[in-house]
């Protein structure tokens, strides 16, 4: 599906666009356009990849004419662009506005005017009855491509989302902080040992957008079901992993911490269509017109529960172990620390 195309990745110098890249590079694809703001990021990428296909763009989508830039003769974009940390985004919300919310709208706007075929949106189980001003940015995201969606014929641009949680070991996790504290011999600093989150990989992530890929319609919101874990549990395993005895430091939730995320609210949850590893939300599709629905009536909708980090399958603390050693990250730290060489 993606012979002799051009894929755009917005953000593409995070985890995400590296998971991509690691999985198209050796395809037929035609080339993968890397779409960021970091000039240092694009180079390290650059020497650590060394591939013909791969076509680096300096701009930012605050900045819409650098987006119309890459855009040209692009068939498909994958926009992970984003402010993403909770805190930060707390202390200065504005600036998740400019880049979550009307960032994402330049990038809708530039596909749509160069013609691109699909473009998936990537959201997080934060936009699910936000209470930070990071969720809050990402739950308007994703209302704006959905409005979006309503305005183009989706036989020339579909536009479709995913809703992700947690991602083991992407910059700027959990995961790294504890693996640099363990090797610190510093305590271990927990928000809260009961806070939930849900756990899904790199690679799962690359999935979850594929899927969206090839199954989505126009305005969804594709989501993964995941399993979840305690944070004490998470903490308990990466000491287990690296054989360290470091201290627990509690340390109290954070600006704009949930004890639990969800992916999937009791509202979503009613419409929602269930394809066995995957949830499809779709897009309410009514105009404003709501006078008609009035006299015809409208089919009653029954809340069912909403899927969360508290309500999926739980990983005990020797499944966690079994998931993190499949990460990279773990697999090269824990040849360090053994004394081994990568």
């Amino acid at each position: 599906m993606f012979t002799n195309k051009i894929l755009l990745i917005t953000g593409g110098t995070g985890s995400f666009g590296n998971a991509v890249l690691k999985r198209f590079l050796n395809t037929d694809i035609k080339e993968i356009r890397i779409f960021s703001r970091d000039e240092k990021k694009q180079d390290d990428m650059r020497k650590l990849y060394q591939h013909s296909k791969i076509k680096f763009y300096i701009g930012d989508v605050r900045d819409i004419q650098s987006i119309h830039t890459a855009m040209y003769n692009v068939d498909y974009v994958f926009h992970a662009a984003a402010l993403k940390q909770v805190p930060s985004c707390e202390f200065f919300p504005l600036e998740a506005v400019k880049t979550n919310i009307l960032g994402t709208d330049h990038v809708l706007t530039a596909a749509i005017q160069a013609g691109v075929k699909k473009m998936i949106c990537l959201s997080t189980d934060k936009a699910a009855y936000p209470v930070n001003a990071m969720g809050i940015s990402k739950a308007m995201m994703e209302k704006t491509f959905i409005a979006k969606s309503r305005m183009v014929d989706p036989h020339r641009t579909l536009i479709c989302g995913t809703r992700y949680g947690n991602v083991m070991a992407s910059r700027g996790s959990v995961i790294p902080l504890f693996i640099e504290q363990i090797k610190a011999g510093k305590p271990l600093t927990i928000t809260d040992p009961n806070m939930t989150r849900f756990m899904m990989t790199l690679d799962e992530a690359v999935e979850l957008v594929l899927y969206a890929f090839s199954h989505a319609q126009n305005g969804d919101i594709m989501v993964q079901k995941s399993p979840a874990a305690t944070i004490a549990n998470l903490a308990q395993a990466l000491l287990e992993i690296f054989q360290a005895n470091n201290a627990i430091q509690i340390i109290g939730t954070r600006h704009g911490e949930k004890m639990y995320e969800v992916l999937c609210t009791k509202e979503e949850s009613a419409k929602a269509v269930d394809m066995g590893n995957f949830y499809r939300i779709p897009a309410d599709n009514r105009d404003l017109n709501y006078g008609k629905y009035l006299d015809e009536g409208s089919p009653k909708i029954t809340l069912t529960d909403e899927y969360n980090s508290n309500n999926t399958q739980q990983l005990s603390v020797a499944d966690i172990k079994e998931k993190l050693l499949t990460l990279p990250l773990i697999q090269e730290e824990l040849l360090y620390w053994t004394g081994g060489t990568p």
